[in-house]
């Protein structure tokens, strides 16, 4: 059995401003790549965590059947986000320790949702630090955004 990964990354010029999402699909056997598959996206005016989340939940999405799968993310906010603070704010009316209103929640739910699916390990790597994979998603996220930085 192949084992998967999906190694995400969101992009922002100026946060807020037009921003991106990439995400690469990986089946592995040992140190051989079966496929590999590449997504990515943007909008005209978001921040860099929206599209770090929208990069996790699109590439979980595009899993065509539940999953064990390892996501690899350079955001903090993302995995500390869905490995930790998930649970408070869901038992707290998604408000955060501080009684104040999740931000993303409509995005935060929708990740919850896309990993109910799936054995969803998180892993974090440093961005910009030579990771091939993680520069990949980066380069993807960056393509996702061109066409809406270009129109401003």
């Amino acid at each position: 059995m192949p084992e998967l990964f999906i190694y995400t990354d969101g992009a922002c010029s100026g946060n807020p401003g037009p921003g991106g999402w990439g995400a690469l699909l990986v089946a592995k056997e040992g140190d051989k790549v079966l496929k590999t598959r590449e997504l990515c996206g943007g909008a005209a005016e978001t921040t860099n965590n929206r599209m770090e989340l929208t990069a996790a939940i699109e590439g979980l999405n595009a899993l065509e059947r539940p999953s064990d799968v390892t996501v690899i993310t350079d955001s903090n906010y993302l995995k500390n986000g869905i490995t930790k603070w998930l649970h408070g704010w869901k038992r707290n009316g998604w408000k955060t320790a501080a009684k104040k209103p999740v931000k993303n929640e409509e995005l935060w739910k929708a990740l919850d949702e896309a990993q109910a699916r799936h054995r969803v390990t998180w892993e974090w790597v440093k961005g910009h630090a030579g990771h091939a994979e993680n520069e990949l998603a980066d380069g993807l996220a960056n393509k996702g955004m061109a066409p809406f930085k270009a129109s401003r």
